[in-house]
């Protein structure tokens, strides 16, 4: 009898996550795509690594987005309701201009400063 093997799990996560676990592992233990990945990430990110999970939560439970769209939000971090409308176009669902500028705002209060 051949023992099946456990399904897969998989989790998105932001850049700024990738960062911190690349990160954990120590830059001397990374292979070459690793370090790409991690110079990649941080250049990238636009907000620490709590930031982005809390606002990946934010997102979901007060927005509705599912967590792919929660998550490529935190990773572009658009700037204004134009680009935001970009990232959730072609969804489910329609969502009102308020609502845009608020996901905006909030964004927004959660920017690195560069």
């Amino acid at each position: 009898m051949i023992a099946m093997a456990e399904e897969e799990k998989s989790k998105n996560l932001t850049l700024p996550q990738v960062k911190k676990l690349l990160e954990s592992i120590g830059e001397e233990n990374l292979d070459q795509f690793q370090r790409r990945t991690l110079d990649y990430v941080s250049k990238f990110s636009k907000v620490d690594d709590k930031s982005a999970g809390k606002l990946v939560e934010k997102l979901e439970e007060e927005y509705g987005l599912d967590d792919d769209e929660a998550v490529q939000l935190v990773n572009c971090m658009p700037k204004s309701v134009e680009e935001l409308r970009v990232f959730l176009a072609g969804g489910r669902k329609i969502v009102d201009a308020s609502k845009l500028q608020s996901i905006v705002n909030l964004l927004d209060e959660h920017r690195k400063l560069k």
